[in-house]
């Protein structure tokens, strides 16, 4: 009797662990799965999609330089004067204050510097002086966005008018790229999705979960028909012409799929 609770005893030890051992094989491959879902048998595909906007948003720099004796103050009186004009031009045609920005001001010192003999073939030389300052430069920098493309033409205009050296850096953008990037992201999933679907069908399989989705990032393109203006000029005659052209916005996907 003791004999046979022994055998079966031993009987249900080994069927207990042949199905440890199973269940271990089952939930090591699943948790195999979890760590790399499927990646012997998994494809991707990827696809681009592009959206394309007019711009909404001109934006520009313009400079005043100032350059005077050593009388700081008045140079920076005068500098300031010309570029407060400019920017109550910009403010007159509509350009708010949260779109006007100072993004450089400098007061450097000119130098005189002095030609001295060479001391070496001229014993009698006296030591040449340190160069001297004759002089200051004042440089103010404001840049202005423009969402009002009709005045952007007679904005520029005004500012090149009103005294300031320099207009540059003239380029447009969308105010709120998003919407684009948003647009391009959902075409470009769904033209993966088409893909992965005919690929499937064609390769005589079935799809099964999406495992990953990945982005490559925005490319931004731009087409410029005409940016043309130019310093001095009468206003009413010859007023800088002013096209935005269009911006395109590019998004690629990769989509990782298990096969079935």
């Amino acid at each position: 009797m003791d004999k046979k609770i022994k055998n079966y005893l031993g009987i249900s030890a080994i069927v207990a662990m042949v199905i440890a051992a199973v269940s271990t094989l089952v939930f090591a491959n699943i948790y195999s799965k979890s760590i790399q879902p499927s990646s012997y048998r998994s494809f991707s595909v990827s696809a681009e999609d592009k959206a394309t906007a007019v711009p909404d948003v001109a934006q520009f720099s313009f400079s005043v330089i100032s350059q005077g004796g050593k009388d700081i103050a008045t140079l920076q009186k005068e500098n300031s004067e010309k570029t407060n004009r400019a920017i109550g031009v910009a403010k007159a045609s509509g350009v708010e204050d949260k779109d006007i920005k100072t993004a450089v001001y400098n007061v450097e010192p000119r130098y005189q510097f002095f030609t001295c003999p060479n001391g070496r073939n001229n014993k009698t030389a006296e030591p040449c002086p340190p160069p001297e300052i004759v002089g200051y430069t004042v440089t103010q920098s404001v840049s202005v966005k423009v969402r009002n493309f009709e005045k952007t033409s007679e904005i520029l205009s005004g500012i090149i008018q009103s005294g300031v050296n320099s207009v540059s850096q003239l380029s447009f953008t969308i105010d709120d790229p998003a919407v684009l990037e948003n647009q391009a992201r959902g075409g470009a999933i769904a033209k993966a999705i088409a893909k992965a679907e005919s690929m499937a069908e064609a390769g005589n399989f079935k799809l099964g979960r999406l495992l990953s989705i990945s982005e490559g990032g925005f490319i931004p393109r731009f087409g410029f028909e005409k940016a043309a203006f130019g310093m001095g000029g009468d206003t009413d005659s010859n007023p800088p012409q002013i096209e935005p052209g269009s911006q395109e916005i590019t998004v690629n996907v990769v989509l990782t799929y298990e096969i079935r």
